[in-house]
C-alpha cells in the first residue's frame, strides 16, 4: 500500500471514531438538506432542469476547442491578457511573473479551488508575498494553516467555539460566541487588507464563451471587493468552466445555489469581462485570465469518463456521500474530496497513487442522483477501479486469478480443490477476522458464505 493510501486509511479510522467531529458534520448537513429540498421543490421540473444542464455542459465540453477560442477572442477584444497554462507549475510561474512585473507585495484572494489545486498560496508565500484569503471560511482555515474542508463550506468542521479560540489567539480579539461578532472581527481585519492589496485574485464559477465574461457567484461580496479595489486583477480557472451562451446562466446560477447552499440564488452574482473601460467608476486597470489545463485534456480524451468535466463544483455529491459524512474532507488528502474528488483526482494526480479513493465508496449512487449535471459518478468510481487493475494489477491479484483459471479449466483439479475447501473451511472460525484468515480484509466486517455440503452436480448424480 502506498503512503497516501495508508494515511487515508489511518485518518479515516481515527475520524470515524471521533463522535464530536461526526456530530458537527451531520448537524450541518442535516440543516442543509432541509433547505435544499425546499428550494428544489420550487423548480417546475427539477429533473428536466438537470437534463437541460447536462446537455449544455455536454455541448460545451465536447466542443471545448471552439468555445475556448470564442471566449478568448471576446476577452482579448476588451483588453484582457489571456495566458494558457498546461500544468500547475506553469500556472504558478505565470502568476508569479505578473506579480513581479507589477512589483506587488500584497495579494487579496477570493475563493478559488483551482488555486488550491496548484498550491498557489504556498508558492507565493515562499516567494515572499503576503496572500490573504477573503472568503470567511477560507480566511478561517488559512489562519489554522489548513486546506479547505469542503468545496463550498471550507470551515464546516469547526464550531463557533473553535473559531472564537482561533480569533482570540491569532487576531487578539475579545472572546465571543456570537456569530455576527465573529464575522465583524474578520471583516475588520480584511477591510484593511483590501485597501493595502496590490493585486486581486479570483477563481471563476463559469466562463461564458458568447460574451467573453467570467461569472462569479458568492454570498459575502468579498469577490466584488477583490475585483474592484486593487489595480490589477488575476483570474485562474480550469478550461472546463466554459458555458456556450450568456442565457445558460439563467439555469446554472440557480441550480448551483440550490444544490450548493440551498438558496434560490446566491447574494452576489457578478460578471467580469475585462479591465476598467472608459467611463467606468471602478474595476482593475489591468486584467489577466489564466486558463488551466493540468491534465484536463487527458480526461477530455477519455470518452467514457469525459462527463466528469461537466462538474460545476456545487459540492452536492459530498453532502450526500455516506463516506464523506463520516471521514470528512481533510481525510482525502487532496483538493477535491468526496465522490467527485475520488473520480477526478486519479486523473489529475495519477491513477495508481490515488486509486484508493475510488474504493472509498459504498456505490450507493446517491452522488449520481443528486448531481445537477447528471455525472455518472458511482459508475466512474467503478471505471477507475477497473482501469487501475488493468494498468497495474497487484502480484497477489495476478497469482490469484491465474490459479483460479488453472483450477476451473481442469474439472479433475476443480473437484479435488472443492473437497479440500470443504474440509479447510471447518478451520475458518478459528482464524476468522485475524491476519491468518485468507480473506482477512473481507471477513473483518462480513460473513464468509460456507461452501455447500453437496453441489448440484452431486445432487443430480445421486438422484439419478
Amino acid at each position: 500500500m502506498n503512503p497516501v493510501a495508508r494515511e487515508f486509511k489511518a485518518n479515516a479510522r481515527r475520524l470515524t471514531a471521533d463522535l464530536r467531529h461526526r456530530d458537527l458534520i451531520q448537524t450541518a448537513l442535516g440543516k442543509y438538506e432541509a433547505v435544499r429540498d425546499k428550494t428544489k421543490a420550487a423548480f417546475q421540473d427539477w429533473q428536466a432542469a438537470r437534463q437541460a444542464a447536462a446537455e449544455i455542459k455536454w455541448e460545451a465540453v465536447n466542443h471545448l476547442d471552439r468555445y475556448l477560442d470564442e471566449f478568448v477572442r471576446n476577452l482579448e477584444a476588451r483588453g484582457t491578457k489571456v495566458h494558457w497554462a498546461s500544468t500547475g507549475r506553469q500556472a504558478r510561474e505565470i502568476i508569479l511573473g505578473i506579480i513581479r512585473e507589477k512589483k506587488a507585495r500584497s495579494i487579496i484572494k477570493s475563493k478559488a479551488m483551482t488555486s488550491e489545486e496548484i498550491h498557489l498560496n504556498e508558492a507565493l508565500e515562499e516567494a515572499g508575498f503576503e496572500v490573504v484569503e477573503s472568503d470567511l471560511g477560507e480566511f478561517i482555515v488559512q489562519l489554522r494553516k489548513e486546506a479547505p474542508y469542503h468545496i463550498v463550506f471550507p470551515a464546516m468542521h469547526l464550531s463557533r467555539g473553535d473559531i472564537n479560540e482561533l480569533f482570540t489567539r491569532e487576531l487578539g480579539s475579545a472572546p465571543t460566541q456570537n456569530p455576527e461578532d465573529l464575522t465583524m472581527i474578520a471583516r475588520g481585519v480584511l477591510r484593511q487588507k483590501y485597501l493595502a492589496a496590490d493585486i486581486g485574485f479570483t477563481g471563476a464559477n463559469f466562463a461564458v464563451a458568447e460574451t467573453g465574461m467570467i461569472s462569479i457567484t458568492e454570498n459575502e461580496g468579498n469577490a466584488r471587493l477583490t475585483a474592484a479595489l486593487p489595480k490589477v486583477m488575476v483570474t485562474l480557472l480550469g478550461i472546463e468552466k466554459i458555458l456556450p451562451r450568456l442565457e445558460d446562466l439563467a439555469l446554472f446560477l440557480p441550480m448551483l445555489a440550490t444544490i450548493g447552499t440551498g438558496q434560490a440564488l446566491t447574494c452576489y452574482n457578478s460578471l467580469y469581462g475585462g479591465p476598467r473601460q472608459p467611463g467606468e467608476p471602478d474595476g482593475p486597470e489591468e486584467y489577466h485570465v489564466v486558463l488551466l489545463d493540468n491534465r484536463r485534456t487527458e480526461l477530455l480524451a477519455d470518452a467514457e469518463q469525459r462527463d466528469a468535466l461537466h462538474c460545476i463544483r456545487c459540492g452536492g455529491c459530498l453532502n450526500v456521500c455516506p463516506i464523506f459524512r463520516n471521514v470528512g474532507g481533510h481525510t482525502y488528502g487532496t483538493t477535491y474530496s468526496g465522490p467527485i474528488g475520488s473520480v477526478i483526482t486519479p486523473h489529475l494526480r495519477g491513477l495508481q497513487e490515488w486509486k484508493h479513493l475510488s474504493y472509498a465508496s459504498s456505490l450507493c449512487g446517491a452522488c449520481t442522483e443528486v448531481c445537477p449535471v447528471k455525472i455518472n459518478l458511482h459508475h466512474h468510481l467503478l471505471h477507475n477501479r477497473r482501469n487501475a487493475s488493468r494498468q497495474k494489477p497487484s502480484l497477489a491479484e495476478k497469482l490469484t486469478f491465474k490459479s483460479f483459471a488453472f483450477i476451473v479449466n481442469r474439472p479433475g483439479v476443480y473437484r479435488v480443490v472443492k473437497r479440500a475447501g470443504r474440509l479447510l473451511q471447518k478451520l475458518h472460525p478459528l482464524v476468522k477476522g485475524t491476519r491468518l484468515d485468507p480473506a482477512y480484509s473481507w471477513t473483518r466486517t462480513r460473513e464468509l458464505p460456507p461452501i455447500a455440503r453437496q453441489t448440484f452436480k452431486e445432487y443430480w448424480r445421486n438422484r439419478r
